[in-house]
């Protein structure tokens, strides 16, 4: 399916293909081999993907025996895969390329030598677990692959029209109108509930049948389970617990991640491994408590107060509402039509906080607590900073709102404290554009302009 980073792959092949490997991250099931295949097959006169969960012997062994004579490399390359390649034309793609660490290390070889183009795919997690005995290449550079966002989703469902009067409103602040907005809502929720895993979103464009989906979601997250007993060596138990802890966590009013439900005296040191393991693996986005709104959020970063989403929100579904095994067609209707009183908040902050990550936004909150001061005492769900600094008001506030009785208190009393340092703050919820009292209310689909 049609994916953005394919724009991302393009400049790089015009701009630095032939200095440069390019590596792709990305979580288990979230389409890196299939866009690395569809871009070199659309881009290059040929190409050859090297798949390591597959790859013979007599192909390893040419990474450990022949790269001191690449005229020879390439020719037995070329006669086992079947493939002519072209100098400045062809692609060579290495799959799962943490599987065999050496052919990564080759890279720097590869790339100098100048004949090709080169790509790598692989999960972050085991990619920085095998360099214990490889020199990591300086000529490699790292692109971040995420699920679908929603843009992505209404090119799937052949809604592209769709996708552009969404871009185009936004742009011109104009409300989409009681038609159009329905429609777009109707969708935005379809993919909630699918997600953005690209097999995910392929089945319900063939099926339409939520179950059919649930089940390949299940099989996704027993991936992922395997994959935290396969590479979490040591603390499995705890990266276990924290992921098991999220929806509960996400659940409650306020979605701060409370360590006491790990285990009575549970400390962040001791698990602090574990929730960077997950955000590594891409399993999760973690979102970290900014004290201040000012320039440079991170330098007010409370590292150890933090909230934790699913980094795919079809996921997430699958993964709270699991009590039979599989999420009923019923309990998909009631989310598609909106009628879930629980958890609707949870499920919205998550595909917020999805759509903001797949957008380059860095996760921060600001949350103050405090008993003696009751105009202090505030949550705002999301803050982002402007892609342009200036020297005032660059950052933005964010509230999401899943239901239709909306307040605004703390973003009302952040907005009087904070006045001369925020730039547009927005309420995200359900209903059409407007403005009012000098906020931006978005509806919920359109995160990922933002």
């Amino acid at each position: 399916m049609r994916r953005r980073i394919t724009e991302q792959l393009v400049r790089w092949r015009e701009k630095s293909a032939g200095k440069t490997a390019l590596l792709i991250d990305g979580a288990r099931r979230v389409g890196k081999s299939y866009i690395a295949e569809e871009f070199a097959r659309q881009y290059y006169k040929s190409y050859i993907i090297i798949d390591f969960n597959r790859a013979g012997q007599e192909v390893k062994d040419l990474f450990e025996n022949s790269l001191e004579d690449l005229d020879s490399f390439f020719m037995y390359l070329q006669a086992l895969y079947g493939v002519k390649l072209y100098e400045g034309e062809s692609l060579i793609i290495l799959d799962e390329v943490q599987l065999f660490p050496r052919a990564r290390a080759a890279i720097k070889f590869l790339v100098a030598d100048g004949r090709y183009h080169y790509i790598e795919t692989g999960s972050l997690v085991s990619i920085k677990e095998n360099v214990s005995d490889i020199v990591i290449p300086s000529e490699e550079r790292h692109l971040k692959m995420y699920p679908m966002d929603f843009e992505e989703y209404l090119w799937a469902m052949d809604e592209e029209p769709l996708a552009q009067i969404i871009k185009v409103n936004f742009e011109k602040k104009k409300p989409m109108g009681q038609i159009l907005h329905r429609k777009a809502m109707t969708l935005f929720r379809q993919y909630v509930i699918t997600g953005g895993m690209p097999q995910a979103v392929y089945e319900y464009t063939q099926s339409k049948d939520f179950e059919s989906v649930d089940e390949i979601k299940r099989d996704i997250l027993n991936l992922y389970r395997e994959d935290m007993v396969k590479h979490a060596k040591g603390y499995e138990r705890k990266v276990e617990s924290i992921f098991d802890e999220i929806p509960e966590q996400l659940s409650k009013h306020e979605k701060k991640f409370v360590l006491s439900s790990l285990g009575k005296g549970a400390k962040f040191r001791d698990y602090e491994s574990s929730f960077l393991w997950l955000e590594d693996a891409m399993i999760c986005n973690v979102c970290y408590n900014s004290t201040e709104p000012s320039l440079g959020i991170k330098l007010n970063r409370d590292r150890t107060t933090l909230k934790m989403y699913m980094a795919d929100t079809g996921l997430l579904i699958s993964h709270a509402f699991d009590e039979n095994g599989i999420v009923s067609e019923e309990l998909y209707k009631k989310l598609l039509f909106g009628k879930l009183e629980v958890n609707e908040g949870m499920i919205f902050e998550n595909v917020v906080a999805q759509m903001l990550t797949a957008s380059g936004h860095k996760l921060y909150f600001y949350s103050n607590s405090s008993k003696e001061d009751s105009e202090s005492r505030m949550e705002i769900d999301f803050l982002i900073a402007k892609s342009k600094i200036t020297s005032g008001h660059n950052v933005s506030p964010i509230e999401v709102k899943s239901g239709k009785r909306n307040t605004y208190v703390s973003l009302n009393k952040f907005m009087k404290k904070y006045k001369d340092q925020l730039d547009t703050p927005y309420v995200l919820y359900t209903e059409d554009y407007k403005e009012e009292n000098g906020i931006r209310f978005l509806p919920v689909y359109m995160t990922w302009l933002l």
